[in-house]
């Protein structure tokens, strides 16, 4: 019954305001109290006999005051800051916390109010999600978050995922008081950020990818030229040299998109020392090794299960964006190219939330056959949650590391952890 009735009192409310031309985000009050007084003539017409009386008329004028005014029920976990990721299918809706856990949403909902809720949370954006456009993807709530939706026929209900970005800008820093990375590990890639180098982050969805790659965007010189490219723009380190691009879906015509490679070709057309890609995933992976002949650093995400795995993800892109260029010649690139790959997981832990941490940090060396040579820097030996530990060996290119270090510091004292007293070493 309370479904039911909710679903004529909302009709009946989005009615009234449509003939009273009132509008929810400039009249809130009238809105209010036109809700009131619906609830109270449904109530009334209750008494008669002619509808089930509410059972409580004040939850329900709430609920209808969140669905017109807001964002329904799923108002509350939005507007709170420990909850990273939300999840619709359809009229269910379950969210992550910060510590890993997930949970259920205790109002009840429906999927026709799911919709409701995404349709005004796109409302600010260019982009809508109906039977033209199945599929979205947007930045929403002022660009804090992120929107994935799909709908039939694509999907068989509405299917949709809010991705928080986090309010805290993460640092090599932050990163190591949260037990995700060594202090020497985070020596080692504030000194490879300053060099002109290359890194690829790898990692399972909400391992921590984007973190990672935030702080070492911070980590990059104040002075250097970046270029950052994104589909949805997640990253926000200020950038005193250099400008952020997002990609543009297609029309409902299937005109005007902008896509990844769009941008990195433009970028490149432009000056950039230092090329940031939020996520590899198609053929923008063979603009890379372009980036590698102009002389351009880049650093960059991929889905990939261990760094070996990460290198292979990207030469597979590459290969498929169809330039007809040998595989032998796109590894040969990569592994000549990128300095690092530092793999990130989530480690489960005994309460029942998870961690993210870097699992470990691989050296990439010349390529001698028809796979990636590696070397391991940093791993955790006995497995996840214990410390990340260098392995003894260092990284292939030390000089060029060793000249940004101050006269008589040697980067395998950094690695060891011998000089972290010094607070002068890489600072």
């Amino acid at each position: 019954m309370t479904a039911t009735a909710y679903g004529r009192l909302r009709a009946d409310v989005l009615t009234r305001m449509d003939n009273e031309r009132l509008d929810p985000q400039t009249d809130p009050e009238r809105v209010r109290a036109l809700v009131a007084a619906t609830v109270r003539e449904y109530q009334r017409s209750a008494e008669t006999g002619s509808t089930p009386r509410l059972r409580d008329a004040t939850e329900m004028a709430s609920r209808l005051v969140a669905a017109i005014t807001a964002f329904g029920p799923l108002t509350d976990i939005l507007s709170r800051p420990e909850v990273e990721e939300v999840f619709i299918e359809g009229p269910r809706v379950t969210y992550l916390d910060r510590t890993g856990r997930l949970h259920g949403l205790d109002a009840p909902t429906t999927e026709e109010e799911n919709r409701a809720v995404v349709a005004r949370l796109l409302a600010p954006t260019t982009r809508t999600l109906d039977t033209r456009s199945p599929l979205v993807q947007a930045r929403i709530l002022d660009g804090k978050a992120r929107l994935s939706a799909a709908i039939p026929p694509v999907a068989e209900q509405l299917s949709a995922t809010i991705r928080r970005h986090s309010s805290r800008r993460h640092t090599m820093d932050s990163l190591v008081d949260a037990g995700s990375l060594s202090a020497e590990a985070a020596e080692l890639l504030k000194l490879v950020m300053r060099g002109w180098s290359s890194v690829l982050v790898s990692g399972q969805p909400g391992a921590g990818k984007t973190s990672l790659l935030t702080a070492l965007l911070g980590a990059a010189p104040a002075g250097r030229c970046v270029r950052v490219c994104e589909e949805i723009r997640e990253l926000t380190v200020p950038l005193t040299h250099g400008s952020y691009y997002e990609t543009r879906a297609p029309s409902p015509s299937g005109e005007s998109a902008i896509t990844m490679r769009d941008l990195l070709k433009f970028c490149l057309g432009m000056r950039c020392e230092l090329l940031v890609v939020g996520e590899v995933r198609g053929a923008e992976a063979f603009e890379l090794t372009r980036a590698v002949n102009a002389g351009c650093g880049f650093a960059c995400t991929v889905h990939a299960n261990s760094g070996q795995d990460a290198l292979e993800a990207i030469t597979n892109a590459a290969i498929m964006a169809g330039e007809h260029v040998p595989e032998t010649m796109v590894r040969k690139i990569f592994a000549s190219s990128i300095d690092l790959v530092v793999h990130v997981d989530l480690h489960d832990r005994s309460d029942g939330g998870a961690r993210r941490e870097v699992r470990e940090i691989v050296a990439v060396m010349p390529n001698v056959g028809d796979v990636f040579a590696t070397e391991p820097i940093f791993t955790r030996p006995d497995g996840p949650g214990t410390p990340l530990q260098w392995t003894g060996v260092v990284p292939p290119g030390i000089d060029r590391f060793e000249r940004l270090l101050p006269a008589g510091r040697r980067l395998r004292d950094v690695l060891s952890g011998h000089l972290m007293t010094d607070t002068a070493v890489l600072s």
